[in-house]
């Protein structure tokens, strides 16, 4: 997806960043990953990919002021605008999975989670990937509601998988990412979003 004249950026996650994603993990996960889980990611898994997202420099202000209280101690010290929202997945062979996806609560539902999904299914295929998984909370039909609109579909559940709660994983998944009418369809939605985004 090209940015230009976004609100908002992709860009691959940094060591440099782990603070900040960890602060939105914080917010947003009963049971957040610990840091050294992203450093490990990051340095030593070669499958994985993760990606945060920031405002442009023009937003910048206004997504500082969004989120001022919550993650002032989290602030980058190299004046880089903030990140608001992150993501990762891994991929074997022609499988890519993503492991997480998160955007700070004071700036949801306003496509940064669409933007994030839309460039991690973007990269699966650049490298290779045919289909796409993920799990999801039984509960959160908001985020199944998201993933079935990017064709993902339910194809299993895991009993207790989130042992925060015993709470069940919905299982989807999203096939044939790299053939055309999947390719119409995210293309579609790419600039319905670009449209939403248009700073």
């Amino acid at each position: 997806m090209d940015y230009d004249g976004l609100a908002y950026k992709v860009e691959p996650m940094q060591v440099s960043d782990i603070q900040e994603v960890m602060a939105i993990e914080r917010l947003s996960f009963p049971t957040p990953w610990p840091m050294g889980a992203y450093r490990y990611e990051i340095h030593h898994n070669p499958r994985a990919y993760y990606f945060v997202v920031r405002p442009q420099e023009e937003g910048a202000a206004k997504c500082r002021e969004a989120r001022r209280g919550l993650l002032a101690r989290f602030r980058s010290t190299d004046q880089r605008p903030p990140i608001v929202g992150f993501g990762g997945f891994w991929c074997s062979a022609r499988e890519a999975h993503i492991s997480t996806i998160a955007v700070h609560p004071r700036l949801r539902r306003k496509g940064i989670g669409q933007l994030i999904l839309i460039a991690m299914i973007e990269k699966a295929r650049t490298i290779g990937a045919d289909h796409i998984t993920l799990e999801v909370r039984a509960s959160n039909l908001v985020a199944q509601s998201l993933y079935r609109k990017y064709g993902f579909q339910v194809v299993g559940r895991r009993r207790g998988y989130y042992s925060d709660a015993n709470e069940d994983a919905v299982v989807m998944a999203a096939q044939d990412i790299d053939r055309s009418p999947y390719l119409i369809h995210l293309r579609e939605l790419g600039d319905r979003l670009i449209k939403r985004l248009k700073r």
